[in-house]
């Protein structure tokens, strides 16, 4: 940890919506004028596409059903823990894009799939912000809570999370509802094993819950709106936490647990505007 070189890292699933909490950060700083210098989980991938798929084939040959991009050993965490400790030491780090699309091909000069050089961090930023699948992993390799001052769990309940999965990857990479499906079959070991315990390594957990029917998530039209839903924020420690002034501001919430609040859904970013502003 480190309080000149502060490290913000928000953990989620493909699907969960982390990318949502990363543009209520980026208003948050933008607003207070927080020079904050953002690096992705995907850029820490081991494998670019072909080779992913070149590696997935021969697992899958040898009987392996459960690699994805959610194991441990498909990405590069020792890197990723090596940035979060010099960032943390020195303010200096790197970071590279990984290309997703066309959109971004064109952005960042590079074909879909693959990934960009690494490049150093900009000088004299004011924090470093993670967003993506490990940032609060620890096991017997590395240790990256030990370097993040603020983790941030994005937790959906798990079938609205296939939902959102399930929709997202159709409209966005032209998948097939089976395809997409296959996909969270062969992710779901890892997601046990790899995904899952960093949330008991998180200070502050958000977790959608949908207060409409998602029995079957693999047939549903569309994604509950937040105004179905209900947004429970567990704080790990909630010492310090200002409890009656957040449930003051936010209408219609209410205390579920000692350190739980409960939330409409459609005021899950007031919700982190009101409880990480003073935090920043």
């Amino acid at each position: 940890m480190s309080k000149k070189h502060p490290i913000i890292s928000v953990t989620g699933s493909s699907g969960a919506g982390t990318s949502t909490v990363k543009d209520t950060f980026d208003q948050i700083f933008r607003r207070e004028g927080v020079k904050a210098v953002s690096i992705e989980g995907d850029a820490f991938h081991k494998y670019d596409r072909a080779a992913m798929k070149a590696e997935l084939d021969k697992r899958y040959a040898a009987g392996d059903h459960g690699f994805s991009h959610f194991s441990y050993e498909a990405n590069e965490l020792a890197e990723l823990e090596r940035v979060f400790r010099e960032y943390g030491e020195t303010g200096h780090g790197r970071t590279r894009h990984y290309i997703h699309n066309e959109e971004e091909g064109r952005k960042f000069g590079g074909e879909p799939g693959t990934f960009t050089d690494w490049t150093e961090f900009e000088e004299d930023t004011d924090l470093l912000f993670y967003e993506g699948l490990h940032g609060a992993v620890k096991n017997d390799e590395v240790d990256l809570p030990k370097y993040a001052d603020l983790k941030i769990g994005v937790v959906p309940v798990i079938n609205l999370e296939w939902i959102q999965k399930i929709h997202r990857d159709k409209a966005q990479r032209g998948y097939t509802t089976e395809a997409v499906t296959d996909v969270i079959l062969r992710r779901m070991h890892a997601y046990v094993h790899c995904i899952t315990p960093q949330f008991t390594e998180t200070d502050i957990n958000f977790q959608r819950v949908p207060i409409v029917d998602t029995s079957n998530p693999f047939i549903a039209r569309w994604i509950p709106t937040a105004d179905e839903s209900l947004v429970v924020i567990r704080f790990k420690n909630p010492r310090g936490i200002d409890f009656p002034y957040l449930t003051s501001m936010i209408h219609d919430s209410f205390m579920s647990r000692a350190n739980s609040i409960v939330v409409p859904g459609g005021k899950m970013e007031l919700a982190m505007q009101l409880i990480f502003t003073p935090m920043i």
